[in-house]
């Protein structure tokens, strides 16, 4: 198989959620010395088709769980050879579920968007204090800041995280998203940006940083 139909097999791996074809390509493509940034290019590209599909509801949780999963994989074999070709991730970010909420199925999408966009993601989990969010953000050097809730009752601690972060002086930008979250709180609360989902979040990203 060609380098080009080995990297396009992987992405319709990735997007099928098909995990052992895609990390047997990956090993395939690594082998052959396919350049690092178009394995991680096709990684993300499969991503980005699901995500893509699930905005338009043309794909659901439990097919994104999947091609989360073999995303994830696949990445495991490729990270040693980003490291050994010198491509680091182009920013740091953290993420986890606000104070309160125990709900990770969406936060855990948007970390492997991040991820497949060569971001360098530090995942701090659920029922993460506002002081966690600050202390992780400055001990990481983090350069964007997701907070998720799924639950209304939530949202309180999440307008209380953004509100110490912006205390703390952070230059980080923080995005904000979840079920209950919309555009219209994010403004509100004062965070720099809001996604819908995880498919939206890495568009909103890169409208938000430098190098975007």
């Amino acid at each position: 198989m060609r380098g080009t139909d080995t990297l396009d097999a992987l992405t319709a791996a990735i997007e099928h959620g098909r995990r052992d074809e895609a990390v047997a390509l990956m090993r395939a493509a690594v082998a052959a010395g396919e350049p690092p940034r178009k394995m991680l290019d096709a990684l993300a590209a499969g991503m980005a088709d699901v995500g893509r599909r699930f905005s338009n509801e043309q794909a659901f949780i439990p097919e994104v769980l999947t091609a989360a999963r073999a995303m994830k994989r696949s990445m495991a074999v490729l990270e040693p050879v980003l490291v050994d070709a010198g491509i680091r991730p182009e920013f740091t970010a953290v993420i986890g579920t606000v104070q309160g909420d125990l709900h990770d199925i969406g936060k855990n999408l948007v970390a492997m968007m991040w991820k497949g966009s060569n971001y360098a993601v530090v995942d701090l989990g659920t029922n993460v204090s506002p002081e966690t969010f600050i202390e992780a953000a400055g001990d990481y050097g983090a350069d964007v800041i997701g907070l998720s809730s799924l639950m209304t009752t939530t949202l309180p601690a999440m307008q209380r995280t953004v509100r110490a972060l912006r205390c703390a002086g952070l230059k980080a930008r923080i995005i904000v998203g979840g079920a209950p979250v919309t555009s219209s709180f994010a403004r509100r609360i004062g965070a720099d940006g809001y996604a819908k989902d995880a498919a939206a979040v890495v568009r909103e990203t890169r409208r938000l940083m430098p190098a975007g």
